[in-house]
């Protein structure tokens, strides 16, 4: 397929980066949320109905503005490809391998996306300067969610080697997702193509729900169905919209770093709803955590600024 269109180089706003961290919000959701609505409803049948409340939701936003769904083949292609490799294939993945790889190890493998990001569009695409200050705060964001959920989390790795592979296959196709995203610019990022994308990847499932999961012989709980409803709205619907916003406006490698921040907010969220204990390396890991997203979000030149400002401050201090 024809690379991604180049992000062209430009200075971010505060704007931008507030919807970085919306986005973080939103996505960090789904940790307590996915636990809440598989107590009771199998994965498939899960995900399917998170994708279609998602949709409908969608849907309503996209007829009230006046837009409408394209109905051109090359359109829903995309949407097709775009959510496979986003959403349904990985999700199904990490949703099989975590009965074989602990939670916590499942978190650190999930934590690559931004670097496996780093070295496609360093390597192959070159869509956007992939600088080595980049690669560093990818390597700190790693280092800080490992110490967030605790270096003992390392030792569970290894234990079943083909489960750990297929979470770092899914966390592959999460980076490809977000460089592929940059091609679908010609429709509305923001409702279009969340909902095209949404609606393929809910109907796709719908089918091996119905034989698997018999959803009409479930008793899901109102907890449950409180967490699928919540899901669809706020990680899948308002997620995918502004995941699509930050790409337009920050490119792969930035959009990538939010990845790192849904840790510490889903281990808050985790500790606040399902009341878990409070990691004893959080401040550590937070510290390392916002070091590499820093890393990855400030542009390069702004470092050097600051440094010549403190160089210039030091020897105004000088006699």
């Amino acid at each position: 397929m024809p690379l991604p269109p180049s992000i062209p180089p430009g200075k971010h706003s505060w704007r931008d980066y507030a919807l970085l961290l919306a986005l973080a919000c939103c996505w960090s959701s789904t940790y307590p949320l996915t636990k809440i609505g598989l107590g009771s409803i199998p994965p498939i049948t899960f995900i399917s109905a998170r994708s279609l409340i998602a949709a409908a939701f969608l849907l309503v936003i996209l007829y009230a503005r006046g837009l409408r769904l394209p109905i051109d083949a090359r359109a829903w292609k995309l949407f097709a490809f775009q959510q496979s490799i986003n959403s349904t294939i990985p999700f199904l993945m990490i949703t099989w391998a975590q009965q074989y790889v602990p939670a916590s190890s499942a978190v650190v493998l999930a934590s690559t996306t931004p670097i496996f990001a780093f070295l496609i569009t360093w390597g192959i695409t070159r869509h956007e300067p992939a600088t080595l200050l980049k690669l560093v705060g990818a390597i700190l964001g790693l280092a800080g969610t490992a110490a967030i959920i605790g270096l003992d989390a390392l030792g569970g790795l290894s234990k079943d080697v083909f489960a750990e592979i297929v979470i770092l296959v899914a966390t592959l196709s999460f980076a490809c997702a977000t460089i592929f995203g940059l091609r679908l610019t010609d429709y509305d990022p923001m409702v279009v193509v969340a909902a095209g994308s949404l609606l393929f990847g809910g109907f796709v499932l719908l089918p091996a729900s119905l034989i698997v999961d018999h959803p009409w012989t479930l008793r899901p709980t109102a907890e449950a169905l409180a967490a699928t409803v919540a899901m669809g709205i706020f990680s899948s619907a308002f997620g995918l919209m502004l995941f699509y916003m930050c790409l337009s406006r920050l490119g792969t490698l930035t959009t990538n770093a939010q990845g790192y921040l849904r840790i510490p907010i889903g281990v808050g969220l985790s500790v606040l709803l399902l009341g878990e204990s409070v990691p004893a390396n959080l401040a550590l890991g937070l510290l390392l955590v916002m070091a590499g997203v820093a890393a990855m979000t400030i542009p390069g030149d702004r470092y050097g600024k600051w440094i010549d400002r403190l160089r210039g401050r030091s020897k105004a201090r000088q006699p």
